[in-house]
């Protein structure tokens, strides 16, 4: 998904995206359907557009030309609640996922790396379905959603970086400059997964003010963003240091040395994300929506983050994105903890809700957000307050979903 979208599979024309027209008005098929799925290089066909809730079975047949992988995302369009990956050219293999009534969204991904291909809309109806309560169940299925999540995010980092990359070290600093705050949204959804990696986070995305505090070469997102957006005689850094000092605008072979540099780094954290022994904790998850929630505190809110560019509502908004994500993989193990969880949850998404609609005021990865620089302070102030009164609650996820009192 590399260029201009709100959520990861929903703005067509910079996703490479076309929806696969499905059959029209069909009846909603029973309980325990099998739907077939047709599987292209450029297509997923679902053979019906409703299913009844309970156990329903995509007979998957990859009729394309390399390893493709068949996607379900939520209503929220990033949340993955069932995922089969390596389906191989001319295999014919059944996947089986029990849905709830609701509105879903399917698609493919060929290569298992870039954009969804062929997403369309999946409605689930009928009566929810009583699913026993067995919590390590409930833990096994969060954990698996929510790395099936991050290995998307990466699948779609990587081919937005190195395009973005290219351009920057060839030159086109109007289509970088373009490019910069969406292709960042992939990695900010998911950069709590990066810090657990050392140094991989300072590589790619340390601040000029961090790399020199703690005597670290510069480099990633932020360094070539003071190349895209250079400063003027006179302009400081955001430590009020002269902009200057220590810096100057990079040579071409310079360019081409940082490029490169994040490309590998994002490539090692795909591999990493990827390998057969990657996995996360259910803390983990309730800790990264905490985790992201900080970020926005940290740096986006006083302008910081992006402080050449002024896309700083953009990673808000792929920060908010990644924790309600994050959240909602764990949502139904916290309402289960009783009257306590179930307020908590109710709490929590009145919360989020709040703060997304405060941010949809300020645009939208489709169209663009207002550049930080143009948010008054008493704008600053009131996205602030949306946000402390989200993190008082998303404070106490982490106990709830372990089932610690406080």
């Amino acid at each position: 998904m590399p260029a201009s979208r709100l959520t990861p599979i929903a703005a067509a024309s910079a996703l490479g995206l076309a929806a696969v027209a499905l059959t029209g008005c069909v009846p909603n098929s029973p309980s325990g359907a099998r739907l077939a799925v047709t599987i292209t290089d450029d297509g997923c066909a679902v053979s019906e557009s409703t299913a009844t809730a309970g156990a329903i079975t995509f007979a998957l047949e990859n009729a394309g030309t390399d390893v493709n992988e068949f996607e379900i995302f939520a209503e929220d369009q990033l949340r993955i609640v069932g995922e089969k990956e390596n389906v191989t050219p001319g295999q014919t293999v059944d996947y089986v996922v029990q849905l709830q009534p609701g509105t879903y969204y399917t698609a493919c991904k060929f290569q298992q790396i870039g954009a969804p291909i062929g997403v369309a809309q999946f409605t689930v109806t009928g009566e929810a379905v009583t699913v026993a309560a067995d919590e390590q169940a409930q833990i096994d299925l969060a954990v698996a959603n929510y790395v099936a999540y991050i290995k998307s995010q990466t699948e779609e980092l990587v081919p937005a970086v190195q395009a973005f990359a290219a351009d920057y070290a060839a030159g086109r600093d109007d289509a970088a400059r373009d490019a910069f705050a969406l292709v960042r949204s992939y990695y900010e959804r998911i950069e709590p997964t990066a810090e657990a990696f050392g140094d991989l986070d300072p590589k790619i995305d340390y601040r000029e003010v961090d790399a020199v505090a703690e005597g670290l070469d510069w480099t990633g997102f932020h360094r070539i963003e003071k190349d895209l957006w250079q400063p003027q005689p006179g302009d400081v850094n955001s430590d009020g240091a002269d902009a200057f000092l220590d810096w100057a605008p990079s040579t071409p072979a310079q360019r081409q040395a940082f490029a490169d540099q994040l490309v590998a780094d994002v490539q090692e954290l795909y591999d990493l994300v990827h390998a057969a022994d990657f996995s996360v904790g259910i803390a983990d998850i309730s800790n990264g929506a905490i985790g992201l929630l900080d970020e926005v505190s940290a740096g986006k809110i006083t302008g910081e983050e992006d402080w050449w560019s002024h896309t700083d509502l953009a990673d808000f908004a792929a920060n908010v994105d990644g924790a309600w994500v994050a959240f909602g993989v764990v949502r139904d193990i916290a309402a289960s903890k009783g009257q306590q969880g179930e307020a908590l949850v109710a709490d929590i998404e009145s919360e989020f809700t709040a703060l997304r609609d405060l941010l949809a005021t300020y645009g939208s990865f489709e169209t663009g957000f207002t550049p930080y620089d143009q948010v008054s302070d008493s704008q600053r102030q009131a996205l602030s307050n949306a946000v402390n009164a989200l993190a008082e609650p998303l404070s106490q996820l982490t106990h709830t979903v372990l089932g610690i009192a406080e």
